[in-house]
């Protein structure tokens, strides 16, 4: 029994010693995890949609929902979720769709290039993804889905080393197929999208670069 419990007690010890070089590590860490959210506005491309059906040129809300690491000052990467509605046009056929999207993209650093310091910073991001369209109403049968890949610059201004806000403005490029037959796009959008939100990001760990 004595042995078992000496074993027992010396990988206690060595587990114990693994995860506090572990928490001194990630403490020491000098990347960045954060959560960001933002509300705004999107204008779809006409292009999108079908003849005789046509969206306000400005329309809310826009909804982001991200999370975003960096790995060094100067690169990084995020998951993001967005969010958009937009409704027709007047004298157009009534309609409204959900454009939803998922993406993952790099991000830089382009702070310095800018010649930005203090509290000001400014990310560069661009990445694939996918959009998800759903009609509502006399057209919800029209859904697709279709690849993207959007870009997009964000202006952050830090609040304090776990906060910051910022403005962003993205495009998405969409790869939607033609609606054929042309009734199977009624209501719905195969185009591209330009958001434009306000919103707060949210360090989760270490901030060394929240400021930079």
């Amino acid at each position: 029994m004595v042995p078992i419990l000496k074993f027992n007690k010396h990988k206690l010890i060595a587990i114990s010693l693994i995860c506090f070089a572990t928490l001194c590590f990630s403490q020491s860490d000098t990347s960045t995890f954060k959560a960001q959210f933002a509300l705004g506005v999107n204008s779809p491309s006409s292009n999108g949609f079908v003849s005789n059906f046509e969206a306000n040129s400005v329309n809310f809300p826009t909804i982001n929902l991200g999370l975003q690491y960096m790995f060094n000052s100067l690169v990084g990467a995020k998951l993001d979720l967005g969010y958009n509605r937009f409704s027709n046009a007047k004298n157009t056929p009534e309609f409204k769709t959900n454009y939803t999207r998922i993406n993952a993209q790099l991000v830089y650093n382009a702070s310095n290039l800018l010649g930005l310091y203090n509290n000001f910073v400014t990310f560069l991001h661009a990445g694939p993804g996918i959009s998800i369209i759903k009609p509502l109403g006399d057209y919800g049968e029209n859904k697709t889905t279709f690849l993207n890949a959007m870009a997009g610059v964000e202006f952050h201004y830090g609040v304090s080393d776990k906060l910051s806000l910022y403005l962003d403005t993205s495009y998405i490029l969409g790869f939607g197929k033609i609606f054929n037959p042309i009734n199977e796009g009624f209501g719905s959008f195969n185009g591209n999208l330009l958001t434009i939100t306000v919103g707060a990001s949210i360090s989760l760990s270490g901030c060394k670069y929240c400021g930079q």
